[in-house]
């Protein structure tokens, strides 16, 4: 394996996007080594689609475009990220029972800490913003343990199966 591996694709701020770029990211790590029925490949996933979906709904059409980033630091780290060109930054939003929106950014949170990883917004030099996570990678045959479960330990995914 690499060093560093980076790829990225930029989409239009359209919702038929969304799906695109899951694509893209889970082709990717499947290129990278991970499959695309791990649990971590899932959890880039469901992050990439929340954050693309952001970044088509909350930018007003204020940003005809916005590019997915994934990267992976010697075989240990991956970053991904969505940077769209709108200033404003996410908000924590008040996640009401009866609300169909509004719990985008706190599954994120909630999955990156499952993982041991991290989420940064961060604002971009042209005046946009770039929303990323950082999660611990796992090479095929070496599966990364949610936060809080040794290796042996059975625990229970966001999608309820066990591991």
């Amino acid at each position: 394996m690499a060093d560093h591996l980076e790829a990225s694709v930029t989409l239009p701020s359209d919702p038929a996007s969304v799906a695109a770029a899951r694509t893209y990211a889970v082709g990717t790590l499947a290129e990278w080594g991970l499959p695309a029925d791990a649990d971590l490949s899932e959890t880039v996933r469901l992050v990439v689609s929340e954050l693309a979906t952001n970044a088509v709904q909350h930018t007003l059409g204020q940003s005809p475009t916005f590019t997915v980033n994934l990267v992976l630091d010697r075989d240990e780290r991956l970053r991904v990220g969505v940077t769209d060109s709108h200033p404003r930054f996410p908000k924590r939003l008040p996640a009401a029972v009866q609300q169909d929106n509004g719990r985008g950014m706190v599954i994120i949170r909630w999955l990156t800490a499952e993982y041991g990883g991290r989420l940064r917004v961060r604002p971009t030099r042209e005046g946009g913003k770039t929303v990323s996570i950082e999660l611990p990678w796992a090479p095929p045959g070496r599966p990364v343990a949610p936060a809080g479960v040794t290796a042996g330990q059975s625990a229970v995914t966001p999608r309820g199966r066990a591991t």
